[in-house]
């Protein structure tokens, strides 16, 4: 879930209709508008205020896209090297390299079907 690295309020930008982009190694995973949402951002806000307190800073995460690497066929595993981006429209786009986790994973009980990351 990647956030940064900037943070609107919203007199900076209207989020309503606005693209996101996903991309690993160059390309698109997964595009979608905001306006496409099952709900949108303000009945969300709206939902999640009517039981808990909102605060500056709070992140309400809202799900993502269709096209999630492990419900392609055949399912996209991210790899060590890898390269995801994740763009909004107007905000900005953040990049983030994949890397190996240190740890030791052998006793992990989920692994991904024919994963080769290390680890697996």
């Amino acid at each position: 879930m990647p956030i940064g690295p900037e943070v609107v309020t919203t007199d900076e930008a209207d989020v309503s209709d606005v693209a996101l982009t996903t991309t690993l190694n160059g390309n698109v995973m997964q595009s979608a508008r905001t306006s496409q949402m099952i709900v949108d951002i303000p009945s969300a806000i709206e939902f999640f205020s009517s039981f808990t307190r909102l605060r500056p800073g709070d992140v309400i995460a809202t799900g993502t896209p269709g096209g999630v690497g492990f419900a392609r066929q055949p399912p996209v595993w991210l790899e060590p090297d890898d390269i995801i981006e994740v763009a909004v429209e107007g905000v900005g786009t953040i990049r983030n390299r994949v890397v190996a986790e240190d740890a030791d994973l052998s006793d992990w009980p989920w692994r991904p079907p024919g994963s080769t990351a290390v680890g697996f």
